[in-house]
């Protein structure tokens, strides 16, 4: 197929999650994939049947070789539909770009994906290996449906290495932070506001907690991991209080902890619980729940394949090929248990996350079809006789 009409074609069939229907979009890529002779599962959770992803694969034997992108998008936010210079469905091109929803995350990695998983079963005859197509649904909520589900039921081969379709110049990513998520809540006595010394200020107290959060956050950047930098707390929502004239009697902040590769999740929640006990909040009350973690990812990329895939980078861009970190998520964390021993995993694909969720999102054609040209090369030296 020609590039660009494919790319069209993707963002041309709508996939926002939520609310995470991509029946439509995975029913076009195994129809095509079939036709062209690769073998095509349809596979999607019980609790969600209309999170559809699609595992296809072409060849036999080792090695194993897979290509992972997402098919989901994030949703079209109210306060930037009318931003969009084009339809977000349209797939327009112009002054060398195609834009769209989704097009730079994750259509474009798709679609160069599929483009090289067509061309080796143009002639399976010649494939020496097994060449993967994972598109996966529901990594923009989190891939616990999507690639984490597949992988836990078995859906998945054991991989000699995998390449996670995102945004990242097409460099070679070998790691991204993982997040720790929790809501810390004071607990005061509310009073009238006539006479605040009577009671007890949950909002005060919580000042007292943000502002060593703060500190903590900044003591963090004594850690470093080379391509990822430095893990981060933030303080994103505080809620508290009812009205001017009462004092509070409970506040609640929601905080993200960035996570860099070799942290113990365990330890990190224990930091935060510890942080947060040091903090002299008087006779208010004070305590840390409902802690959410996604894990980071981290991939030595020492492997023949591994350098294999650089060489093909450096011969196409003529430019350093990496490693680089890949700052947001992604579900590569999802495929760790999907490797063999000495199995490595790398995230690469064109444009910037920064163009990512955003009005006018899209794609340099030009970085799309160096993409394209960098995995057939690899197929060319790893899997093609």
């Amino acid at each position: 197929m020609d590039a660009i009409e494919l790319l069209q074609a993707l963002v041309r069939i709508p996939s926002p999650n939520p609310p995470g229907d991509t029946q439509t979009l995975a029913m076009y890529i195994a129809q095509l994939l079939e036709q062209a002779g690769c073998r095509v599962q349809r596979l999607a959770p019980p609790s969600k049947p209309e999170a559809l992803s699609v595992v296809a694969s072409v060849g036999q034997g080792d090695p194993v070789i897979m290509l992972h992108a997402h098919i989901d998008t994030v949703p079209i936010a109210v306060t930037e539909s009318h931003r969009w210079q084009f339809d977000p469905y349209a797939a327009e091109v112009h002054e060398g770009k195609l834009y769209g929803k989704g097009s730079i995350d994750d259509k474009a990695p798709l679609a160069a994906m599929m483009l090289t998983v067509l061309e080796a079963a143009s002639d399976e005859s010649r494939v020496r290996g097994t060449l993967v197509l994972v598109a996966a649904a529901e990594e923009e909520v989190g891939g616990q449906l999507g690639t984490r589900w597949l992988a836990d039921h078995a859906h998945l081969p054991k991989c000699d290495f995998i390449v996670v379709g995102e945004q990242t110049h097409n460099r070679v990513a070998n790691a991204h932070k993982g997040v720790m998520r929790a809501t810390i809540q004071t607990l005061g006595k509310a009073v009238h506001a006539t006479n605040p010394d009577r009671g007890v200020n949950a909002i005060t107290a919580m000042a007292r907690i943000v502002l060593a959060l703060e500190s903590y956050h900044h003591d963090l950047a004594q850690r470093q991991h080379p391509t990822v930098g430095v893990p981060t707390c933030n303080v994103g929502v505080i809620e508290g209080g009812s009205t001017a004239n009462a004092v509070p009697d409970r506040c609640v902040v929601r905080l993200d902890r960035r996570v860099i590769p070799r942290e113990d999740p365990a330890h990190v929640q224990a930091e935060i619980q510890a942080v947060v006990a040091a903090v002299d909040v008087g006779v208010a009350s004070a305590a840390v729940t409902e802690f959410l973690y996604s894990s980071w990812f981290d991939s030595s990329v020492t492997s023949s394949l591994a350098s294999k895939f650089f060489a093909c980078v450096q011969e196409v861009l003529r430019d350093t090929p990496g490693p680089v970190g890949y700052l947001p998520g992604s579900d590569a964390k999802h495929l760790m248990t999907s490797l063999r021993e000495g199995g490595e995993i790398i995230i690469f694909g064109p444009g910037s996350y920064e163009v990512a969720h955003a009005f006018d999102e899209h794609v340099v054609i030009s970085e799309y079809l160096a993409t394209i040209t960098i995995l057939k090369q690899f197929l060319q030296k790893t899997l093609l006789g």
